[in-house]
């Protein structure tokens, strides 16, 4: 691809004597011998570097810099300068060039630093794009659905996500609570700055305070190094602690100190650090009946629920089936490489009428499985997994329809687990086999 660079230089040989450098580099190269006709060639053009000295007849080159950045910000200037003062480097830096260059001019030194200048725009662009590209993933179009209830959350969230407030999202496992977290920050002042999410469920308890708030070298057994902590790492944008619920009391309190101070002790240290972060935190447990019967803190409860959203388990938005079902079947086609583009309408039929434990995860691998057995361009029954194709269905019947979610999922899993290994059931209800494990301990339940 071509470039282009502009050469502003009095002195006939130099300027000349550039331009043939750059010719010879496959630049397209213009020039002029003063800032007022450099001027009007860069009202003319676009220039990927522009080259100008410091002293030229008339206007000087740190004034045209001046004049062309208040239009043109992203424009990349190298100053040339025979005074070798570092007032002169300051004051050109200062006006916006990227670098600068001493007199007499090395003609491989110059080559040198037009290729940094223009490597640096080119990071630049890129680093605009993907910023762009994150802005686009994480927009409202990305929340899939047309359903009322699914609307008035998503209007909720316009209001409130350029606010400074902590935000609590409440919902069952698999509704979708990180997406909208990350709608949340995406569509804030803070969209530039970090999204660190954490799940508190996952980190073991003896190093949440290490991972969270960093530690110093020595502080404990193990600590080799110091390291950062995801708080810090955090600074400027928003944490997402999933699971909050699940947190100890002891670390509840440190917690709470950072809402209240916004600041953090890393393990070991005598000193403490400013942060500046926004809290969005999300459980699927109901932390008001928590706060009653396990202790967790009723003040860290009000701190973290300044705005709370409740978002809608999958049966209660059936109407977004379709919409997810044909979602997914692009990602997943596109991924796997298979061109299903349709699901026949008894199959479709099936997921809207069946109850969704596992929420939107739970149909997203119910789809990406079909997709992988199927054997033409539609998702048909028998791709299904045996709950929805009609081996062993779970319907919903009255009773189904009095169970709590909790009550619903242990008679899942006693109907369907002897016919099926731990990673197809988990597959079923839309969960990790590692929460299956859990659930299973937490009621006592055996592999039988």
């Amino acid at each position: 691809m071509s470039k282009s660079i502009l050469i502003v230089e009095d002195e006939d040989t130099l300027r000349e004597s550039l331009k043939r450098i750059f010719l010879k580099e496959g630049f397209i190269v213009d020039s002029a011998g003063s800032a007022e006709k450099g001027l009007s060639l860069i009202d003319a053009n676009i220039y990927d570097v522009i080259v100008t000295d410091i002293i030229l007849p008339g206007m000087d080159g740190i004034e045209m810099i001046s004049k062309v950045k208040k239009e043109l910000p992203e424009q990349l200037f190298i100053v040339m300068t025979a005074y070798a003062s570092l007032e002169t480097a300051i004051k050109a830096l200062r006006s916006g060039a990227y670098d600068y260059i001493m007199k007499p001019v090395m003609h491989e030194e110059i080559k040198q630093v037009v290729k940094n200048a223009l490597r640096q725009r080119h990071l630049q662009i890129e680093n605009i794009l993907l910023k762009r590209e994150i802005g686009k993933t994480y927009d409202f179009s990305s929340i899939v659905g047309e359903s009322t209830v699914l609307k008035m959350v998503i209007d909720e969230v316009r209001k409130i996500a350029d606010t400074k407030s902590n935000v609590l999202l409440l919902g069952e496992t698999g509704t979708g609570k990180e997406l909208f977290a990350r709608v949340i920050h995406h569509n804030s002042s803070r969209k530039e700055e970090p999204f660190i999410p954490i799940n508190c469920s996952v980190i073991p308890e003896n190093l949440l305070e290490s991972e969270l708030f960093g530690h110093m070298k020595g502080s404990f057994t193990g600590a080799i190094t110091s390291k950062k902590g995801l708080f810090e790492e955090a600074d400027g944008g928003s944490v997402f602690l999933d699971e909050i619920g699940d947190i100890n009391p002891y670390f509840q309190i440190k917690l709470l100190r950072v809402l209240e101070d916004q600041l953090i002790r890393p393990v070991g240290s005598t000193k403490a650090l400013k942060v500046d972060l926004r809290l969005i935190s999300a459980t699927n447990k109901d932390l008001e009946i928590t706060v009653k019967d396990t202790g967790f803190r009723e003040d860290l409860f009000y701190r973290i629920n300044t705005i709370t959203l409740r978002i809608p388990a999958l049966r209660e938005r059936k109407d977004d089936i379709p919409l997810l079902v044909n979602h997914f079947l692009s990602i997943y086609s596109r991924e796997l490489g298979k061109n299903i583009t349709e699901i026949a309408d008894e199959a479709l039929s099936r997921m809207i009428n069946y109850r969704w434990p596992g929420n939107v995860r739970e149909l997203q691998n119910v789809i990406e499985r079909a997709i992988l057995i199927a054997e033409n361009n539609k998702i048909e029954v028998e791709n299904l997994p045996e709950s929805m194709s009609g081996g062993g269905t779970f319907p919903e019947t009255s009773l189904a329809k009095q169970l709590s979610i909790e009550d619903y999922t242990k008679a899942f899993i006693l109907k369907y687990q002897p016919d099926h290994n731990e990673q197809q059931l988990a597959t079923m209800l839309g969960i990790t086999r590692k929460s299956l494990w859990e659930k299973r301990k937490k009621w006592g339940m055996s592999k039988g």
